[in-house]
């Protein structure tokens, strides 16, 4: 009970928040507030909106990769598409989110996510509805890079809503854990969907089902994400439009002359020259934005902590397996094993079932297991279920090589994502959010259409004289070495601690400045 004080009044009893703000240590705050709903979130459900609002971002990006794979042949053989073009619709689609995700992501950092993300999902919903009606191969291609530009706004917008919302901890990890297992959620809805239009209806209801779930989620995400244009004003971010221009018109270039040689060859005279010219304008790019920039699209501070630059170097490499799993391991399930697309849907039950569960589990255990330990254990999951693919023989057991494979696959990318997503938001300050989101992704888009690039030129390369079998094979022999490149940056740069609860990166950084405020002080006495 509480003592009166001089004036014979007996002050009011503590509640139970003033005892714990007064018996609580620092650590034990910084530990709290990594678990409570983070105060921007009124009740628990607009929370859960927002959650699923953000994941639904990344089933929609998933969707419209892995379903139109397991559709493409039936899209070759209706549009009268030829062989040597037919990568380029699967191609066009990730070749336009990476070579534009930097750019959406600092227009997120200057304009706030809310802008950005949603335009991004209306744009996504336009050019879906228009894909579906394509007639011709120039059309659809037309349209998929078009509707790559949705995901690239979106995409690294929606890693900035979390990253900006959430505090270093294990609710934040459980959150982008949600987030990735949310992909592997939207690759099997668009196994699934494609798999079931391409046998019972014409193509453009995949896209005509896709533009549906965008619709739901633009009008979710309208109600249930804040609007942060007049708090993105304060960091004062700027376009790098020099350097934007540099980095886009390089990287498409790149990646066109790569993918377009495997079927036309070096000796085409445009092959070698936009190579070329790709190259000067990457190292143009590459000076520019470290010596003549005043705001730089990549800032020297997302590569300096480290290790991040191996950090990304790995990821770049593990993800272009990813994209040579579903292409061609697709391809060669339909044309050399002879699976029908639902029996692939059936196939690929496994990545999605186990990749769903695995992404959930890592967000309980980012917070107490180091980060190397899972970062090993997911390169040796991408090098396995390349091995398998590449050893399965025609005619062979789906149980003895394909179930393994997927399994092993889900273990390669899943686990390594996730960790990357919050190692990255973590390190980096709320006005670096959307960059930080951009980067990432871009990084992993890149991979996907820089790998299957030169994975269609070593099978166009070597199936006139190895056979359709073995080229496919050589693929994911090409995947193997790709896996086991990651595996050892991995193993020997990869040193990520727990994702434990811990200062935000400005709250460090407002530390770092008040004890060099005091040093100052000391010193001038």
């Amino acid at each position: 009970m509480a003592s009166p004080n001089e004036d014979g009044v007996s002050p009011p009893p503590l509640s139970s928040s003033d005892i714990l703000a007064v018996e609580e240590t620092e650590e034990e705050k910084i530990q709290r507030l990594g678990r409570e709903r983070p105060p921007c979130f009124k009740s628990a459900w607009s929370e859960v909106v927002f959650v699923a609002t953000v994941a639904m971002s990344q089933i929609l990006t998933e969707f419209f990769v892995s379903g139109f794979n397991i559709l493409l042949p039936t899209v070759t053989n209706e549009l009268h598409i030829p062989t040597s073009s037919s990568v380029w619709p699967a191609t066009a689609f990730s070749l336009s989110i990476a070579s534009t995700l930097l750019i959406f992501g600092r227009l997120g950092d200057q304009y706030g996510a809310y802008i950005v993300y949603t335009s991004g999902l209306a744009w996504l919903l336009l050019w879906s509805l228009v894909a579906g009606f394509s007639q011709n191969a120039l059309m659809l291609i037309f349209c998929r890079a078009l509707q790559g530009l949705g995901p690239a706004a979106f995409l690294p917008t929606g890693v900035q809503l979390i990253g900006s919302s959430y505090r270093p901890g294990p609710r934040k990890n459980i959150v982008f854990s949600i987030y990735g297992s949310a992909a592997v959620g939207g690759f099997f809805l668009g196994i699934f969907c494609a798999g079931m239009i391409a046998q019972f209806t014409q193509f453009g209801w995949y896209f005509w089902v896709g533009a549906i779930l965008t619709a739901l989620t633009l009008a979710l995400a309208i109600f249930a994400v804040s609007n942060d244009r007049e708090k993105a004003k304060e960091y004062h971010n700027e376009m790098d439009w020099v350097g934007a221009g540099l980095i886009l018109s390089g990287v498409v270039l790149l990646v066109f002359s790569l993918t377009d040689s495997a079927h036309r060859g070096w000796q085409t005279p445009h092959i070698p020259t936009l190579f070329s010219v790709s190259v000067v304008l990457l190292l143009i790019a590459f000076y520019y934005e470290g010596w003549v920039a005043k705001s730089p699209l990549l800032p020297s501070d997302i590569f300096t902590v480290p290790p991040a630059t191996p950090l990304y170097l790995s990821i770049f490499v593990l993800y272009g397996t990813v994209g040579m799993y579903l292409l061609y391991g697709t391809q060669y399930f339909e044309a050399v094993m002879g699976a029908s697309p639902l029996q692939i849907v059936a196939w690929y039950s496994p990545m999605a079932i186990g990749g769903f569960v695995l992404a959930l589990g890592e967000g309980l255990l980012l917070h107490f297991v180091p980060g190397r330990i899972l970062l090993i254990i997911s390169g040796c999951g991408a090098v396995g279920a390349q091995l398998l693919l590449a050893l399965v023989p025609v005619g062979g057991s789906y149980w003895a090589y394909i179930f393994p494979s997927m399994v092993l696959g889900t273990i390669g990318i899943d686990l390594s994502i996730t960790l990357v997503m919050v190692f990255v938001t973590t390190q980096l300050p709320l006005a670096r959010q959307g960059l930080a989101g951009g980067f990432v992704n871009s990084v992993l888009q890149l991979g996907m259409a820089f790998q299957i690039g030169l994975a269609d030129i070593i099978r166009a390369k070597t199936e006139p004289y190895a056979g359709t079998v073995q080229s496919y094979k050589n693929v994911f022999y090409f995947g193997v070495a790709a896996g086991a490149l990651s595996l050892v940056i991995l193993a020997w740069k990869g040193k990520v601690a727990a994702a434990s609860a811990d200062l935000t990166a400005d709250e460090k950084a407002q530390l770092q400045r008040a004890a060099t405020r005091e040093s100052q002080k000391v010193d001038g006495h």
